[in-house]
């Protein structure tokens, strides 16, 4: 299994690269920012820094959307910071929610995302393409692949991921979820010609080392994040098509403050519970961790992204450097 971690760009910047050179050190593969403009800092400036901090992570977006940001826009964007980084770009993209929310404005849709996807690769790696009627190309670009990531849980997003995607963005870490989603993905890979084992597939969601009244405090606020993509699945699909396990625990949620957006401690958690957040993150003891890493491996997952904004960054880098990174590095994702 490889390891990720996700920073919302609220830290000062110094504290930012501190925390990616720690990361890198400590075994993690990945490093990843949350972009949303008008809450938090500017992703695309701190991962040109993130990326002369380092030497071997690779970087991007978790997630960025094709509406705030023009998607020539995206790909000059990465495709420079390929040439900051040495080809160690990855895109992550949805269809927008706390970026768009914010503007006043609701998600994409899945064709204007799909079609994002292929301009956005296709400039990068250095190909023409055909936008709004005109002809673009970036002539500078395309020494290196840019492998591109979709987060999304419904049928649609899961079934477009396996039909152009490079791997899947799955914010939550409960296995049994994981697996109905990564059997979605896969089959549709399937109809597609594609190679369903060669789609990658990440769990992201927050980890937290301790004892586990205090983990779940910590934590509670993402189950309220992902409450909100589930409400925008509820309304387009009808009952029973969704597992209960993903749609059932918000029937008490009253709505939702984007200026308290992954927040610990946030009001926006006050409907959630334990036993999601149980499900939903990774906590408790190392050994719980290391358990519940196996389980998700054994669902589908090839990396662990964290989730990395419930305090104690530094000491839980530390752990998991220390002592989980290793327990896990030659446990392999079940392919099944």
């Amino acid at each position: 299994m490889k390891f990720g971690f996700t920073l919302k760009p609220d830290h000062t910047i110094e504290r930012t690269l501190a925390l990616t050179r720690q990361a890198e050190a400590a075994g993690f593969e990945y490093a990843w920012l949350f972009d949303s403009h008008v809450l938090w800092q500017e992703a695309y400036v701190l991962l040109t820094l993130m990326a002369t901090a380092s030497e071997r992570l690779r970087l991007g977006t978790c997630v960025t959307n094709p509406a705030t940001r023009e998607p020539s826009v995206t790909a000059s964007a990465l495709a420079t910071l390929n040439q900051v980084s040495g080809g160690r770009m990855d895109l992550g993209i949805g269809r927008g929610d706390s970026a768009r929310r914010v503007l006043g404005k609701g998600p994409t849709t899945m064709a204007t995302l799909e079609e994002a996807i292929h301009l956005i690769r296709d400039l990068v790696e250095g190909r023409p393409v055909k936008y709004e009627g005109t002809e673009l190309q970036l002539t500078w670009s395309g020494r290196w692949k840019l492998p591109v990531w979709v987060a999304g849980y419904g049928p649609m997003a899961l079934t477009m991921t396996g039909r152009v995607a490079d791997g899947v963005i799955l914010q939550l870490a409960d296995p049994d979820l994981v697996r109905w989603f990564v059997g979605q993905v896969r089959e549709a890979a399937r109809a597609a010609g594609r190679d369903p084992g060669a789609i990658k597939v990440q769990a992201a969601a927050p980890a937290h080392v301790g004892e586990i009244s205090d983990c779940r405090e910590r934590t509670r606020w993402f189950p309220a994040l992902v409450s909100n993509h589930v409400v925008d699945l509820v309304t387009k699909y009808p009952r029973g098509q969704l597992p209960e396990a993903l749609t059932g625990y918000i029937g008490d949620r009253e709505g939702y403050d984007y200026h308290h957006h992954a927040e610990v401690g946030s009001t926006n958690a006050r409907f959630v519970g334990d036993e999601v957040t149980d499900r939903f993150c990774v906590l408790g003891s190392v050994d719980d961790h290391i358990a519940k890493l196996r389980e998700l491996a054994d669902a589908g997952v090839d990396q662990f992204n964290i989730y990395l904004m419930n305090g104690d960054e530094e000491r839980i880098l530390e752990v998991y450097g220390r002592e989980i990174v290793p327990a896990m590095r030659e446990v392999e994702a079940g392919r099944a």
